[in-house]
Parts: structure tokens; sequence; C-alpha cells
């Protein structure tokens, strides 16, 4: 979807409630979520000029944004840490926590198993083993969960199910 000045009732409600809550923290005087605020607000729209033309992402893109940034925080904040820079980590961390809001809830480790365990069945069942089977089934998995789980996790779980 091409973006208009107009299309603003096309903007996902993560991006729109982002958009509010920046606006709230910036009032409120807070200083570390109105930085983070800003940098995946930020994050999203240039995700959203990335291609050949504007777009406005729909939920999903814009969860992927969230997902990315997070991981960023998180791997910076271990790399701190591995460094001793402890006050560096707490701040990444304090980032990560913030931008956690905003991501849809993620699904339990054992209903993750079921769906993993019943793609193995499905893809095992005409002989397909190895990563073959790894790919088939976390693309059936990845299908059925959309955003409710991340996709290094479900790799590791179907890892673990398919004993590689």
């Amino acid at each position: 979807m091409v973006c208009d000045d107009g299309a603003m009732s096309d903007v996902s409600s993560i991006e729109q409630r982002l958009t509010s809550d920046l606006t709230a923290s910036m009032k409120a005087g807070d200083r570390q979520r109105t930085s983070t605020l800003r940098m995946v607000v930020a994050a999203i729209r240039t995700a959203s000029v990335a291609g050949d033309a504007a777009v406005v992402l729909d939920e999903s893109a814009v969860v992927q944004v969230l997902r990315s940034e997070l991981k960023r925080r998180v791997e910076a904040a271990e790399v701190y840490e591995q460094a001793g820079r402890d006050e560096q980590a707490a701040a990444e961390r304090a980032e990560a926590a913030v931008i956690e809001e905003y991501l849809p809830a993620a699904m339990s480790d054992d209903a993750l198993r079921e769906v993993v365990l019943a793609a193995v069945a499905t893809v095992t069942a005409d002989g397909t083993e190895g990563k073959a089977a790894m790919g088939q089934v976390i693309g059936r998995v990845r299908g059925e969960v959309g955003d409710a789980a991340d996709g290094g996790r479900i790799a590791t779980m179907v890892r673990s199910v398919l004993d590689m």
C-alpha cells in the first residue's frame, strides 16, 4: 500500500500506540522512555521507506521491526556485560523492556512444543528427515504461530524435537 498524508487510518495499531505513548512520555519528562520510543518509531519509519516506494507497514511488519530492535538491545546488553560495562548493559536492558511492552504476548514453551510436535509428525510421516524436515517443520510452525513466537525460538525447539 502506498503511503499518503491522509493514510493515518492505515497505520498499524502498534504504531499508533507507540506515537501516542511517545507524546505522553515527552509530556511526563521520562527521558529514557522518550528516547527508546523515538528510536523505535524512527526504525519503523525507516523500514516503511526502505523499498522502492514508501509503504504503510502492517501489524506483522511492525512486529518484525520491534523484534529486530529488541534483539539488537539484548545482544548489545550481553556485549556490554561481557566487557564489564554494567551501566550501559542496564541501559540496553531498560530499552529492551520498553520495546517488549509493544510486542504481542509470546506463546508458552508448552504450547509451542505441541505445535512443533504436530508439525514434526506431519512432515516426517512421508519419510522426510534431517535438514529438509527441519526447514519444512519451521515453515509450518511459523505459518501456524505467526508473531506469537520468535524465529530463533522456533528453530531451537524444532532442533531439540528432531534431535539435531
